[in-house]
């Protein structure tokens, strides 16, 4: 029977639906997308796109913390960007809070995210 472990935590922004921040079952930690809100309040951080990207990032590793990891335990990251021509931003970005060897990646541009922010992002947490 397989378990689920809920993870949650103050450090990140407070789930906005049905959903939980992250789910553990064995050593695998799913964690939901998380777009550039501020967890004390809520709101969409301001600053244009390369700011709502680093809070992302900031909230996928207060997650990550929570659940036992690091960044650098993320095995698979799923990037979701309204604007495919901010991908030069993720990159920098991500060589500022990953270490190699980096995660398994897919980046997606869609038509619009919750709250109409420019950026999100979720993946898959390996725990030693």
């Amino acid at each position: 029977r397989m378990t689920k472990q809920i993870i949650s935590t103050d450090a990140a922004p407070a789930a906005i639906g049905p959903y939980s921040q992250a789910v553990r079952t064995g050593n695998l930690v799913f964690l939901s997308g998380q777009i550039p809100l501020d967890p004390a309040t809520m709101d969409v951080v301001e600053g244009g796109f390369e700011a709502q990207a680093d809070q992302v990032f900031r909230n996928l590793k207060a997650v990550c913390e929570a659940s036992g990891g690091s960044l650098d335990q993320l095995v698979k990251v799923n990037l979701f960007l309204t604007d495919l021509s901010n991908f030069g931003v993720v990159n920098t970005l991500m060589e500022q809070y990953f270490s190699q060897p980096y995660p398994a990646r897919a980046a997606v541009g869609v038509k619009e995210l919750p709250k109409g922010v420019l950026f999100e992002a979720e993946g898959v947490l390996a725990l030693s």
